[in-house]
């Protein structure tokens, strides 16, 4: 985990407004976001076997090394993938979303018994200092287009009823942000460009709103 983070902070772009390094833990896995897509050159397929290091902040990357937080270039996120399978438990998942670079660590949770109990304590443990660090954190133009959400939303539509016309600045400064906080999902997760796409508040997202309405 501490590898995922460091080279999120390393590898973010940081010329995106508003953009951010976000750490969204769920029930049932665990997401780390970095605004901006995967450098020129690397896929998602790419980051468990060998490949060729693309360092987009490289002053940032040498303080980072100099601090002994990271090794040898381009060998990171394959050293993750073989401690995970040396502790038995499931390589991370490498995506691109909506012009973030995503993360995801999946555990197995137990659905009764002592460890369901377990879980279940420690879970919403984590969510409640979670759901308070992004109460904090939200941006103006997240909080504006939470409250704008209802139901399942395309795009489109969601850009349209918060009346901004330019597709990439509602991207980077609205959708991405919120998806990062863990507020907002896609309704087709495996499918990121389908046409069918919508997207959703979660838990968080909906548990966020409902504390900033007035009672």
């Amino acid at each position: 985990m501490r590898e995922i983070l460091v080279n999120a902070l390393i590898h973010r772009d940081y010329t995106i407004a508003g953009g951010a390094v976000s750490l969204a833990i769920f029930d049932d896995r665990v997401e780390v976001w970095s605004a901006g897509k995967f450098p020129s050159g690397i896929t998602p397929e790419s980051l468990t076997h060998p490949h060729l290091s693309v360092q987009r902040n490289p002053i940032i990357a040498e303080v980072f090394h100099r601090a002994g937080l990271i090794e040898k270039w381009g060998r990171g996120t394959n050293r993750v993938a073989e401690m995970c399978r040396a502790a038995k438990v499931a390589p991370p998942e490498f995506a691109e979303i909506t012009g973030a670079a995503v993360v995801t660590f999946r555990v197995r949770v137990a659905q009764s018994g002592i460890g369901a109990g377990l879980t279940g304590e420690v879970t919403g443990e984590v969510t409640g200092e979670v759901t308070g660090e992004v109460t904090e954190e939200v941006t103006e133009e997240v909080a504006r287009l939470i409250a704008a959400m209802t139901g399942a939303m395309k795009r489109q539509d969601m850009q349209a009823s918060l009346h901004l016309r330019h597709e990439e600045h509602f991207r980077d400064a609205y959708l991405v942000p919120a998806m990062g906080a863990g507020l907002i999902e896609m309704t087709i997760p495996d499918k990121p460009t389908s046409r069918l796409q919508k997207y959703r508040l979660t838990a968080r997202g909906r548990a966020w709103l409902a504390g900033r309405r007035p009672r």
